[in-house]
């Protein structure tokens, strides 16, 4: 594995492995919701969720953010900034998991679009709003919401994380995984690259080197 590879590979795809294989159990044939699906943090859900044999759904916004999603696997695509979530997702069967980095309205959206007995992974806030859960559709659909920090299980149960790691460094090396990075910048351009996901211009991941970039 090269290193701007390895930058982008650790964290990243070990939390939508773990995430999804071991806090949400993920079956085949199941439907994976995957919200802000061509970020770091959502790209590699919808990879991983089609190798783990789901039909995924990814929401992202634009056709070319879309369009990046579609080539890491998604089977269908909505527009955030057009769609009705809810109406959406419905329309397609509903959600067993929901994978979401960005919290706020699409959460809200997300949680209501639920097949009973779905699972929730609240995985970050990026929209900048945290979502207050009501209890009474957990209740009365059966849901499971599922916090989760991959950094917390070096400690909580460090073993989940080392099995995890192996079967992904054996799954990059078969050429099942494969990370996508659409920016490389040196150290010195370290704020353009915060702007870049600041901006939402980025996909995938960025890689900040302490060389020229290539």
């Amino acid at each position: 594995m090269d290193d701007i590879t390895a930058a982008a590979f650790q964290v990243a795809y070990g939390t939508a492995h773990v995430a999804l294989a071991h806090r949400a159990a993920l079956q085949p044939g199941e439907t994976l919701l995957v919200t802000g699906a061509a970020g770091g943090v959502g790209l590699t859900a919808v990879e991983m969720g089609a190798l783990l044999g789901a039909r995924v759904i990814a929401v992202a916004r634009g056709p070319e953010r879309l369009a990046v999603a579609r080539a890491a696997g998604a089977h269908h695509l909505i527009d955030s900034d057009t769609a009705d979530l809810r109406a959406a997702v419905k329309a397609l069967g509903g959600a067993d998991v929901v994978y979401d980095p960005v919290g706020g309205a699409l959460f809200d959206a997300a949680l209501r679009a639920c097949n009973p007995g779905a699972r929730l992974l609240p995985l970050g806030f990026a929209s900048g709003a945290v979502p207050q859960i009501p209890a009474n559709i957990l209740l009365v659909k059966n849901l499971t919401v599922h916090g989760f920090y991959w950094g917390g299980y070096v400690k909580l149960a460090p073993q989940v994380l080392r099995e995890s790691l192996a079967t992904l460094f054996a799954w990059h090396a078969e050429g099942r995984l494969k990370p996508h990075v659409s920016h490389v910048l040196p150290l010195d351009r370290t704020a353009e690259a915060l702007a870049l996901l600041r901006d939402r211009r980025a996909t995938g991941k960025v890689v900040v080197t302490t060389g020229a970039a290539p």
